[in-house]
């Protein structure tokens, strides 16, 4: 599977205009701001696939990018930007719940966490959420080289000793690009599975 000839495919406002449900894909979801498309531009080796902003919050529709015929990644909206409204915010749960409840061809989402924020309580609620519905979890612990060694082992050991049980954890860095081939082996597996 050839991650760069990932293209846009389409967005979608719920989950009834979203493409056919067949196939396979990953989600990607996380806290505003947590460097989500970020992540996914160095994943699939291109810089404007997923939009990136200043602004945190930017992503307001369920994205999805082709990989192949069978093969998705989908930018789900962050969760969690204050300057919305808290109507707007509800409707970006409800959208984001219906999809992780329903759609038959996900296999698995990628939990975007900065490192130096950790675990916040918007993380929890998530985690609340989607284990319970019995589908695999990774997450990428993002924003890694703006941490010494020391503290990133102390933030990495963190997370781990919370969700390890339940969710594999790795460490990522869309400016150095370090953590990109373990995120692809994760992301292939999960869509081949």
């Amino acid at each position: 599977m050839n991650f760069n000839k990932t293209k846009f495919m389409q967005s979608a406002s719920n989950i009834t205009e979203s493409p056919d449900d067949t196939g396979s894909e990953v989600a990607f979801v996380g806290r505003s701001n947590s460097g989500k498309s970020s992540a996914i531009n160095v994943i699939v080796n291109q810089k404007n696939l997923a939009r990136i902003s200043k602004t945190p919050g930017r992503t307001q529709l369920i994205n999805f990018f082709e990989v192949d015929k069978q093969h998705r990644l989908v930018d789900l909206p962050g969760y969690g930007y204050a300057k919305t409204s808290k109507k707007q915010q509800k409707e970006w749960g409800f959208m984001i719940s219906e999809y992780l409840r329903y759609r038959q061809t996900l296999k698995g989402v990628i939990l975007i966490i900065d490192i130096r924020r950790g675990l916040m309580e918007l993380d929890h609620a998530f985690l609340d959420f989607y284990l319970p519905l019995n589908k695999p979890l990774h997450v990428l612990l993002t924003k890694s080289d703006k941490l010494k060694k020391q503290a990133r082992k102390k933030s990495f050991d963190s997370v781990q000793s919370i969700i390890g049980s339940v969710a594999s954890v790795q460490l990522f860095s869309s400016l150095k690009k370090s953590g990109s081939e373990e995120a692809k082996g994760k992301i292939l597996e999960l869509l081949e599975s």
